[in-house]
This record gives C-alpha cells, structure tokens and sequence, in this order.
C-alpha cells in the first residue's frame, strides 16, 4: 500500500494480531464463531500482508494476481455463508473489497500503463469506504458496554469473548479505511 512506513508497519502488526487471535477462535466450541474466525482470520493476515510499506518489500506484479485470486475463492465462500446470517455479508464486502484492491494494485504496478487522467474517487472505492466508515461507526457504539453485571457466570475462555472478536472486526475496518484512503 501506499503511505507512510510507520503507520503501515503499525496497521501490519494490528492487522496480523487480528489474525492471529481469529486463529485462536477457530478452538471455540460455538460453531458460528468457528466458522466466522476462518474468514476472518484469512482477512486479518491477508490485509497484514497487503499492508507491508513499499520501501519494505514490493511484491512483483503476479502477486496482486494471486491476492485477487485467493480473496475471489473467498467471494462466493462468503455469498453463501450469507443466507446463515447478517454477519456474512461483511465477510463478503470485505473480501470484495481485498479483490478490488489487489486489482487496482496490480493496474498501479511499475510498467503497467494508465489509459487516461484520474478524475478523483473512483465510484467503487467511495462505495466501499462509505460501507466501512459506516460499519467503524456501528461496530464502535456496539462495543459501548451494557451495565455490567457483578454476580455474573464465570467468564468464557479466550475463543468465546463476543467483545474481542467484534474489537477484531473492528480494527480490522478501520485498516480497511485505512487502505481504501491510501489507494
């Protein structure tokens, strides 16, 4: 991605740490967390990676190939998790927007050339920030906690805390913005 170092090599270390928790959740004996974590997981390291800086490492101009290939196995993986439930459509998006990304990656690629000017935003980069911005917001007043309850059951075990895997999908769309602004 394009931008400063430091606030990738940050988004990187967040992103991966969102991954590898996701991991974690795939232990859980809920099979809707399960099933959820590996989608989310394979976002967190995928984005991890995308977001290397530049004077780090440039991946050659098959890879972007490859990140669209593996998040397009993903799409239709997502589109038919959608029918079991909401969540899965912000699995889909996401893993659109990783496809749209890797393409538009791939087209700014040392010797790939432009056909025209650009004349700002592209429609589908504004769409897909708009749908994160917007997922930031909810995901944030979703994380604002309830009254809490002092006599409550013993606390569940690492996979199955509803709040740190909603902070995951919410860190990992805000690096979304975050790479959507970059581009």
């Amino acid at each position: 991605m394009h931008g400063p170092a430091a606030s990738g090599w940050l988004m990187v270390a967040l992103c991966a740490a969102t991954g590898a928790y996701c991991l974690l959740r795939m232990r859980s004996t809920v099979e809707e967390q399960r099933s959820a974590a590996g989608a989310e997981a394979l976002m967190g390291f995928g984005m991890a990676v995308m977001a290397v800086p530049s004077t780090a490492f440039t991946p050659p101009g098959w890879a972007w190939a490859g990140y669209a290939a593996v998040f397009g196995a993903a799409v239709p993986h997502a589109l038919w998790a959608v029918r079991r439930g909401a969540h899965h459509l912000h699995h889909l998006m996401g893993a659109a927007a990783m496809v749209y990304m890797a393409v538009a990656m791939a087209s700014s690629a040392p010797g790939h050339h432009h056909g025209g000017g650009d004349s700002g935003v592209p429609l589908v980069t504004g769409a897909l920030l708009l749908y994160f911005a917007g997922y930031v917001l909810l995901s944030g007043a979703r994380l604002v906690p309830a009254v809490a309850v002092a006599a409550g059951p013993a606390p569940p075990g690492w996979a199955d805390r509803p709040e740190l895997a909603r902070a995951c999908r919410l860190s990992m769309a805000i690096a979304m913005v975050a790479m959507l602004l970059t581009m």
